[in-house]
């Protein structure tokens, strides 16, 4: 990071307003401009300032671009906490900053009520499926109490949701994480667990797409790795196993939350799943084939299906250190 770019991209006005709004959450570029008052072009030269300064990162969701407070590099990490807390300090000293910042916030809130209003709408369009499901098995509350405690036997790290959906997994166990990278296929629905976790810090969790079975994410970069109701959609769950393993540190630990094998086939036309449940040879025998050692899973009976839990720790002399083939988008 150079200390002369960085100070040099805060020297004006927009630019600081940015760094503030970045600090309180994740923000696309037309959404930025919204609260800003200004022309998304105008807009997205400041960003691009920001980001070539190291102070912001952008990255691609479909059509739209997302902004985020940069996380820093090696060794940068406490130049940008500095840096958010002398914006903090100016914000209080400055009457006319903060009046600015304070006018800023109260549009952002019109934004989380819009993501708000957006989710509870998709939420009311699948309702049924959902309930028809959830009606099947275990309480959701419940098993999510059973995860927890199966997870607290060692410290979470950083953490990667894999299929996370609406972002329920990386809400309950944000609190006991290090880092949460969130990551979904669909659109539709990381903006619904956007939603959801936009309250937040947004050092403590990341949203990403991307696919199950070609993770945008160097090896070894996460201690726990969750698929929580998400192997069941896999043709060939070897395949998202074998990523999952990849990216997950040596000693590291993955959960796998899903139905034990059951028959009831119209699941495959209702809700798309491509697998009827696993059973527990199945699962042993794919952890084990993609560098997990697994424990005795966890049984939860409380309906037609059973939910089983599987954890299993990634084993330190399979780890590859191959990068993935599909890096995150880097966006000029």
């Amino acid at each position: 990071m150079v200390i002369d770019a960085l100070f040099k991209a805060l020297a004006d006005p927009t630019r600081l307003r940015i760094a503030r709004l970045l600090s309180a959450m994740e923000l696309a570029v037309g959404e930025l401009a919204q609260v800003l008052g200004q022309s998304q072009p105008r807009v997205s030269r400041h960003v691009g300032i920001l980001c070539d300064a190291g102070l912001a990162e952008r990255h691609r969701e479909g059509s739209w671009v997302f902004l985020r407070a940069t996380s820093g590099g090696e060794g940068a990490a406490p130049i940008i906490a500095a840096l958010d807390q002398l914006l903090a300090i100016a914000e209080q000293e400055n009457p006319q900053f903060a009046q600015i910042c304070a006018d800023d916030r109260r549009k952002l809130a019109a934004i989380r009520e819009a993501r708000e209003t957006n989710a509870e709408e998709y939420f009311a369009r699948h309702a049924s499926e959902w309930d028809d499901l959830r009606a099947l098995h275990m309480p959701d509350v419940q098993v999510e109490q059973h995860l927890s405690r199966a997870l607290a036997e060692a410290p979470l790290g950083a953490v990667l949701d894999i299929g996370t959906g609406t972002g329920r997994m990386a809400e309950l166990l944000v609190e006991q994480a290090d880092r949460i990278t969130a990551l979904d296929k669909n659109l539709e629905m990381l903006r619904v667990a956007r939603a959801k976790l936009q309250h937040l810090p947004t050092a403590r969790i990341e949203l990403v797409q991307g696919d199950f079975a070609d993770l945008p994410f160097p090896a070894a970069s996460f201690d726990t790795v969750l698929l929580h109701q998400v192997l069941h959609f896999a043709q060939d769950p070897a395949l998202p196993l074998a990523e999952a393993a990849r990216v997950t540190r040596p000693g590291g630990r993955i959960a796998i939350i899903d139905f034990a094998a059951h028959n009831r086939e119209e699941l495959r036309d209702r809700h798309q799943h491509a697998r009827l449940g696993f059973s527990d040879a199945q699962m042993r025998e794919l952890m084990q084939a993609s560098g997990f050692a697994p424990v005795d899973p966890l049984s939860l009976d409380g309906g037609e299906l059973v939910v089983k839990i599987w954890i299993g720790t990634r084993q330190a002399d399979t780890i590859t250190d191959t990068p993935s083939n599909n890096p995150i988008e880097a966006i000029p």
